[in-house]
């Protein structure tokens, strides 16, 4: 048995080594700093790592980056810093051809292309920095981006488009902006459309119902702008009565609960069988997960398809979602001798694990045959020449590893709540529940007649 050389074996331990480590792993001591709320280490250790501003994973950076900034309450850094992870993500859109799923070459030398609902969060935090900065405008412009890039990227496939296509958060939000600059009439739609989705999309996908608040939301809209038959309509629909109006001394607060961190990328491998070459046709595919894939040979060299005799089966690397629960799982607030519940409004967890499904179905199919070839030739120069075969083996286990990457710092879920509160300074109780329990105090300044915003953070998640 010929032996094999040793360039080979070295950089065949090279690539098992560098195939172990996930996108997590690599970039854990920032990752573990935001997640333990050390936001200045992180945005140190960010700020010094220009290899990562500059190589293939630089939207990342500028994403990771303007997370920490919000959090540390720098929101025009921030916002910045998102505009450029924008950039880079419209850069990706122009140069198409890097989207599919590439079976052939390592995903991780290619620039990352960010899940579809990771672009749409970029939105979502610059929406949240303006809202901040009291620029109505400006958040106003990025939450109707969200829809609008949700409806670009899914014309863009022609088969199997995401479930994920309308965001019924960013419309509860876009009424929400709406309604605190005084436009009831578009305050009114926006709740609509967010109910609508809620009730349709959301329900069904993931198991998440309209929140009570925003049907009072709605009422409240609707009798603004003196739809009293829509006012009565959905009075009977949801069994709620209109909230009572704001008194003249009185203002309100919205709170946005960031709970949670997201899930992390790791991958897996998945067994496709080969079922054989019959009529011209080749079968692939995994019983088990319901793959079923037929490809013409016509497009197959006489020598591949002699090597697709010899192959049985094949594993493929693909990304898979592991999930980080939170701590928490119930939170409140409670001033003025009222307490109102935070109530879910976004579970970013789900739409996550749904895009990467989705990904999933549409890319696999596309690549399989190439991979398919690929491993048997691979065999077929194993047969012919026993260190040929091991040199394309190696080939392919460079190629072989799924890209692990990920936007790690984006929460695991979004909840609110509005209270209204007398105008001057407030002070606020919040409570955490769950696994663990946690108090904490927030001060806001309330103006009569205005709605104020705030952002809090719980990203105490079980370990990875």
């Amino acid at each position: 048995m010929a032996r094999i050389p040793k360039v080979i074996a070295v950089v065949f331990l090279v690539v098992l080594l560098s195939a172990c480590a996930t996108f997590y792993q690599k970039t854990y001591q920032v990752q573990s700093n935001i997640a333990g709320g050390n936001f200045e280490k992180a945005e140190k250790l960010l700020a010094n790592d220009t290899k990562w501003a500059e190589n293939n994973h630089r939207v990342l950076y500028f994403m990771n980056r303007g997370v920490v900034s919000f959090m540390m309450n720098d929101y025009r850094e921030s916002i910045k810093f998102l505009n450029q992870a924008d950039y880079y993500i419209e850069d990706y859109s122009k140069n198409y051809g890097w989207e599919a799923l590439s079976m052939i070459s390592n995903p991780m030398v290619k620039p990352y292309r960010p899940e579809d609902f990771e672009s749409v969060m970029v939105h979502f935090y610059k929406s949240l920095a303006f809202l901040a900065l009291n620029d109505y405008e400006g958040a106003l412009v990025e939450a109707r981006r969200v829809n609008i890039r949700l409806q670009q990227l899914n014309d863009k496939y022609k088969d199997h488009k995401n479930k994920y296509q309308r965001d019924a958060f960013a419309h509860n939000l876009m009424g929400m902006i709406y309604e605190a600059a005084g436009d009831y009439n578009d305050a009114f739609i926006a709740y609509r459309n967010a109910l609508e989705i809620y009730e349709t999309d959301y329900k069904e996908l993931f198991g998440l119902e309209p929140p009570r608040q925003l049907k009072e939301d709605l009422l409240r809209a609707a009798k603004k702008t003196g739809f009293e038959d829509k006012v009565s309509f959905y009075e009977n629909k949801f069994n709620v009565q209109s909230p009572p109006a704001l008194k003249s001394n009185q203002g309100e607060l919205v709170v946005f609960w960031l709970n949670g961190m997201g899930p992390v990328k790791e991958e897996w491998q998945i067994t496709i069988s080969n079922y054989g070459m019959s009529n011209g046709v080749v079968a692939l595919g995994n019983q088990e997960m319901g793959l079923h894939y037929t490809y013409s040979a016509n497009s197959l060299s006489s020598r591949e398809r002699a090597a697709f005799k010899d192959l049985s089966f094949l594993r493929v690397a693909f990304p898979r979602y592991r999930e980080r629960f939170p701590v928490f799982s119930n939170g409140r607030i409670t001033a003025n001798g009222e307490t109102i519940p935070f109530e879910q409004a976004q579970d970013i967890n789900k739409i996550a694990f749904q895009s990467l499904k989705d990904r999933m179905v549409r890319e696999l199919g596309n690549s399989l045959l190439r991979l398919a070839t690929k491993r048997a030739m691979e065999e077929l120069a194993a047969n012919e020449n026993e260190n040929l075969g091991t040199i394309v083996s190696i080939i392919n286990a460079m190629t072989e590893k799924a890209d692990t990457r990920n936007w790690q710092s984006l929460p695991y879920s979004v909840s609110y709540a509005r209270i209204p509160l007398p105008a001057g300074q407030q002070t606020i109780d919040l409570s955490f529940s769950g696994r663990n329990s946690v108090n904490d105090q927030i001060t806001v300044d309330i103006q009569p007649g205005k709605t104020s915003f705030f952002t809090y953070h719980t990203m105490t998640s079980t370990s990875f």
